[in-house]
């Protein structure tokens, strides 16, 4: 456990997190679909920014397409892991967000693999015929998580000023606790 990891996780806002990024990414998939047929699109932005109804039967950036099934079996190995290393993690509000975001994702995208056999994609950006991958909002949770831990293991400094901020004799200051029990 680093030095920002001290104390119980923060499981309520971890849960309330991971819960909001899966049902946000549900509605917004439903909603979609409500107006869009597999392979239709419609211009938000002009070119650069479009709804499409994609079908992606395989892993991230649609690699290995019509593995859905062997997906969900890792999306919950996945779901496991991060679920265990939160228990681990310690009182970090940094951690918590990340991590909340990534199971999060996870959840959305899984829920569709085991409905439909696919995660549905809807956000088309790009110009011209340079395109990124369609993602959703499940992904673009799974993508902010990857680079705020990436944040947090180039530079640790970020998770540690989070903690700083918050332990000024705060409740995640482990000097009070340790006062209190001894």
């Amino acid at each position: 456990m680093s030095a920002g990891a001290v104390g119980r996780p923060l499981w309520i806002p971890f849960v309330a997190l991971a819960a909001s990024i899966a049902i946000a990414d549900q509605l917004a998939k439903a909603w979609l679909v409500s107006f869009l047929g597999p392979g239709q699109s419609v211009a938000v932005i002009g070119d650069l920014v479009r709804l499409v109804h994609a079908q992606n039967s395989g892993g991230l950036f649609g690699l290995l397409r019509g593995y859905a099934v062997p997906f969900a079996g890792l999306s919950l190995v996945a779901i496991s892991a991060i679920v265990l290393f939160h228990a681990r993690s310690g009182r970090s509000a940094v951690m918590t967000l990340a991590l909340g975001l990534l199971l999060g994702g996870a959840m959305g995208n899984l829920v569709d693999r085991l409905r439909l056999g696919f995660v549905v994609d809807f956000v088309d950006m790009g110009i011209g015929t340079f395109r990124w991958y369609t993602f959703n909002v499940a992904d673009a949770a799974i993508s902010a998580s990857i680079a705020l831990l990436l944040a947090m293991s180039l530079w640790p400094w970020v998770a540690e000023r989070a903690r700083r901020r918050r332990s000024g004799g705060g409740r995640d200051d482990p000097a009070p606790e340790a006062a209190e029990h001894g």
